[in-house]
């Protein structure tokens, strides 16, 4: 969960966004810069796939931010327009691929290279690399985005219901997994 005092901050940094403060957007741009960064390289296999949506994100909500009613919603929001760009580009992703099989060309697995700097969250990060995408998703955006249920269920446009349930699973998933160890790489393919 963010702080009060960062809600206020980023309310304030949106609400001067809105009024075309380009030092305002670089501010709010620089302080979810890392955590969107880490949330869309958790939904796409390629760090440059992260980027681009990274930047299409970031378009996309200053395109639509006068739009937003509540600027305290805004972190919800963000993570909103992420996870629907991610989305788009998975099923893009797989119609591409689904093409290139049919014309039975050669298909290749790629690996993502994961480097961390400790190896406690290496194996915490394979960990979620093997969990469900619904699953990984719920996880990242509780814990490592501080979003709340209500914030999670507007970004998956799900009920809040249906998050405390992902949320419960992915929590024993991960410590099965982490209990029986994981190795690096090894990951199990998700459908959206």
């Amino acid at each position: 969960m963010l702080s009060e005092r960062d809600l206020i901050l980023c309310e304030l940094l949106v609400l001067r966004c809105q009024q075309r403060d380009p030092q305002a957007a670089t501010e709010l741009i620089a302080r979810f810069e890392r955590p969107l960064l880490y949330y869309l390289r958790q939904l796409v296999n390629s760090e440059a796939d992260a980027w681009d949506l990274y930047q299409e994100t970031w378009l996309a909500v200053f395109r639509t931010l006068n739009a937003l009613v509540d600027a305290r919603a805004f972190p919800a929001f963000l993570y909103r327009v992420a996870h629907n760009h991610a989305r788009a580009h998975i099923r893009k992703r797989r119609l591409i691929e689904e093409s290139v099989a049919n014309m039975d060309d050669d298909r290749t697995a790629s690996t993502p290279d994961v480097e961390f700097t400790t190896e406690d969250a290496a194996v915490v990060h394979a960990a979620l690399g093997r969990l469900s995408a619904a699953h990984s998703e719920a996880l990242t955006l509780f814990f490592l985005q501080d979003l709340s249920m209500p914030e999670i269920s507007i970004v998956l446009d799900v009920p809040v219901g249906t998050v405390k349930s992902r949320l419960h699973h992915a929590k024993r998933s991960l410590r099965e997994l982490l209990e029986k160890g994981t190795h690096y790489g090894t990951s199990t393919p998700d459908a959206p």
